[in-house]
């Protein structure tokens, strides 16, 4: 194919596709064009011949997000950045030319034979980004392995504390990921030389973290929330009591008189610890309502309501709720 083709030709149009399709729809679409014009359903068609082989040239770009990427890159390059013709006598001034000697020459990778409309891209595409492939007066840059992606679960604990977890390679071969401590929630964590190789080293694993939740504390941020339940007597008259923090230990929290069920207490400096900062464990009150009272409970809950029948819990209830 001539170089000016591989800028001009549209792989997208090709297929039937917009340049932004999924990788579904490209599939979608070469698979029903594939069978349409396959030669084995179109003996002695030239152009479906033609056709099919356009189809797969298309597809084995646009189905590798690498050579997508660098196909459309070149097609922008192109569009955009074509160089004006030499003169008279000339042998390199024009946008031909240059490309000319990449991808048609009899020197270079092209002279084992390569065809680039059997279907995929020659390797020189990817020379073009990183120094134009060894063209006189340009260098290629050695590239990085891509990543790779992997995703794994963790308990709520670990994530708090930090862990370290196994992940098994096909190979049989274990990665150890670090967790650093105080990790969110679908966060991501990089090891570092574990991905795909390149020429100028391996790319890395990037680990997708997933916390499983916890049965007592929720996080917030920084910061961890429970729920703490309190008898009426507690609430009303005011108590000191004791709650767990994550790191086992309990801490003193004061519950002033009247508080209401609710109503969040801070207590600084015992949520999620992390490299840059501290949350603080926030205490919400629950007012326990008890469901069975003996004779004594319930003389003493008559001689309560009693004593309190002047007091109105909801006065104003009504003001508030016009329209």
């Amino acid at each position: 194919m001539a170089s000016q083709d591989w800028v001009d030709k549209d792989f997208y149009k090709i297929l039937g596709v917009a340049k932004d399709a999924s990788d579904a729809d490209i599939k979608k679409a070469y698979r029903k064009l594939a069978r349409q014009h396959h030669p084995d359903t179109n003996a002695g068609n030239a152009s479906s011949e033609k056709k099919f082989k356009d189809i797969s040239e298309a597809y084995s770009v646009l189905s590798d997000p690498d050579e997508r990427q660098q196909y459309d890159a070149i097609r922008a390059m192109g569009s955009g950045a074509r160089f004006a013709p030499g003169g008279a006598g000339a042998t390199n001034g024009g946008f031909e030319d240059m490309f000319g000697g990449l991808f048609t020459g009899n020197t270079g990778r092209h002279a084992g034979g390569f065809n680039p409309s059997a279907g995929g891209i020659p390797p020189e595409f990817a020379d073009l980004f990183g120094g134009f492939g060894g063209a006189p007066g340009f260098q290629r840059t050695p590239q990085k392995g891509a990543d790779r992606t992997a995703s794994t679960s963790i308990s709520f604990a670990g994530s708090i504390r930090g862990t370290t977890i196994g992940l098994r390679e096909p190979s049989g071969e274990v990665i150890d990921v670090r967790v650093p401590a105080g990790i969110k929630d679908g966060q991501k964590v990089r090891v570092r030389g574990k991905g795909q190789p390149g020429a100028a080293g391996n790319g890395d694993l990037v680990v997708t973290v997933a916390v499983q939740p916890h049965q007592f504390y929720t996080r917030d941020g920084d910061n961890l929330r429970i729920h703490v339940p309190v008898t009426f007597p507690e609430a009303a008259l005011g108590a000191d009591i004791e709650v767990p923090t994550i790191d086992g230990d309990k801490v003193k929290v004061r519950v002033p008189a009247g508080t209401p069920s609710g109503r969040t207490l801070r207590v600084k400096g015992k949520g999620v610890k992390t490299s840059k900062a501290t949350g603080d464990l926030l205490v919400t009150i629950d007012v326990a309502v008890p469901k069975n009272l003996n004779k004594e409970a319930e003389a003493a809950v008559k001689a309560f309501a009693e004593a309190t029948s002047s007091a109105d819990v909801r006065e104003g209830l009504a003001a508030k709720a016009r329209l």
